[in-house]
């Protein structure tokens, strides 16, 4: 019986031939949009975080948005989109430097709380207190307690945040190694991009995945 099973395909308890699994189909290669299709996009949602904006201003609702990600995945691109027609006033840009000798002696997340947003206000940080756990802790920049320290209490600050009612968004860029080292590439080409390039060693990149490109 099991061999005649095995010959005809057919099960003697149901009576019915094994159904083929379907195949995976093959997934198509993401196309470019259109540059006309891109812009006209882009405009819409800008106009959209105009109504933001004006809904920020009227109800007093505070954002703090984080962009994060591996460098010259697109980042710094995003933020001034998304802040090309917004209040300067009302749309706050922080990229903040290498701490002082000072701030290094504070708690670390002291720097990053004076550039909170107040009533109707949005702060975008281009980078965060989470350069804590990846550069630092990837290039030995901070110590094992520290980012340990810094695990257990980024939590509990981002909890205070939203308990407080900040609307906290956070994104994360990415980007392929060999995506990524053609546009260094393009940059070191470039006379108005050339600082962006670090002074971090060029093997750092293979270290995690925060690379040596600085803001």
């Amino acid at each position: 019986m099991a061999n005649h099973e095995r010959e005809t395909g057919k099960s003697s308890k149901s009576g019915k031939s094994p159904q083929p699994k379907p195949q995976a189909k093959p997934v198509p290669a993401q196309e470019k949009v259109p540059k006309q299709a891109y812009k006209a996009e882009l405009y819409r949602l800008q106009a959209e975080l105009v109504k933001v904006q004006e809904w920020m201003r009227t109800s007093g609702a505070r954002i703090v948005i984080i962009f994060e990600g591996r460098d010259a995945a697109g980042k710094g691109g995003t933020i001034k989109r998304v802040t090309q027609y917004l209040n300067p006033r009302v749309a706050q840009i922080a990229a903040l430097p290498k701490p002082t000798e000072r701030q290094a002696t504070q708690w670390y997340f002291q720097r990053y709380i004076e550039h909170l947003p107040a009533a109707g206000e949005m702060t975008l940080f281009d980078r965060s207190w989470y350069n804590r756990a990846g550069v630092e802790h990837v290039m030995g920049f901070c110590t094992k307690q520290q980012y340990g320290e810094f695990m257990h209490q980024c939590p509990t600050f981002e909890r205070m945040l939203v308990e407080d009612g900040i609307l906290l968004r956070k994104y994360w860029f990415s980007v392929s190694d060999s995506e990524q080292q053609k546009r260094f590439e393009s940059r070191l080409d470039d006379p108005m991009r050339r600082w962006t390039w670090s002074r971090l060693p060029a093997g750092s990149r293979t270290r995690g995945p925060r690379t040596t490109c600085s803001r």
